[in-house]
């Protein structure tokens, strides 16, 4: 599938444009949207591209657009669910980036729409290397090929089948950049530690970073195999992955982290129909 939106003839209106929506933005524009076909509704005003029409309330936004995707904090959904309605028309496809908010709110709230997803998209989608999961379409083929031509410029596109998976991917792959970010700080207050300046410590462990995803991006081999072929018995790199290893202390607190993470999706969901009811 082309990852070029220079013929993608839907009109797209973002209800809420802040940091994730501007990203997936700015690489649609990228790839060849015409900024003609989108509008944003933000309160303040403040411009998010050239050539993007910006309004402060949905009554200046035109009504049922191809593509209505709602990027505003799952809690102030039902404080914006009633001006979100008015604009959707039959032919509009639905979509939420908000975590936790399920396809069976969006039903409830929105149910004149043709269909309603929830994307969940991570930040590195500016550089067209994301992660996009996908679930819902209600069961509509043309929706769902839509919505995957307009995703795919953002990098992979998984879709879930199962929506109780969902806050689990949340936390994996929208959450997961921050954690591998945390790692790399580590990796550099390690080097740090061992004598480096900060500057140089953070410039090998980025560049160690960027090395070891290329290669995994690229190989058949699991990570396990990749750090075999790394570690040598009785080596360097072997002593530090018995630290990592000890009492699975990497995989258990990598573990935690993501089950944190689900559980306040989770928490955020229950906010959002607080909202509704």
């Amino acid at each position: 599938m082309t990852t070029s939106l220079s013929r993608f003839g839907q009109h797209i209106v973002l209800f809420g444009c802040g940091n994730m929506a501007s990203a997936m933005l700015g690489r649609w524009l990228d790839a060849g949207l015409d900024p003609a076909q989108v509008t944003a509704i933000r309160p303040s005003g403040k411009a998010v591209a050239n050539g993007v029409k910006v309004v402060t309330t949905s009554a200046e936004a035109p009504a049922n657009p191809d593509i209505l995707m709602i990027g505003v904090k799952p809690q102030m959904l039902g404080d914006v669910a009633e001006d979100i309605a008015r604009l959707i028309g039959p032919d509009t496809i639905v979509l939420s980036i908000l975590a936790g908010v399920t396809i069976d709110d969006l039903r409830g709230r929105f149910p004149g729409a043709a269909a309603r997803m929830r994307v969940m998209p991570n930040m590195p989608v500016r550089t067209g290397k994301g992660v996009v999961g996908l679930a819902g379409a209600d069961g509509k083929d043309a929706a769902r090929k839509t919505i995957t031509r307009l995703m795919k410029p953002l990098g992979h596109v998984e879709w879930i089948d199962e929506e109780n998976q969902f806050d689990a991917l949340t936390a994996l792959t929208g959450s997961g950049p921050a954690f591998v970010y945390r790692f790399v700080d580590a990796m550099r207050a390690g080097g740090e530690r061992l004598g480096f300046d900060e500057p140089t410590a953070l410039r090998l462990a980025r560049a160690t970073l960027a090395s070891a995803a290329a290669q995994l991006e690229v190989s058949e081999l699991t990570p396990t195999e990749l750090a075999a072929q790394v570690a040598s018995r009785g080596g360097m790199t072997q002593a530090g992955l018995d630290v990592l290893d000890e009492d699975a202390r990497l995989a258990s607190l990598m573990a935690e982290t993501l089950r944190a993470a689900r559980a306040r999706g989770r928490e955020l969901a229950a906010l959002a129909r607080e909202g509704q009811d």
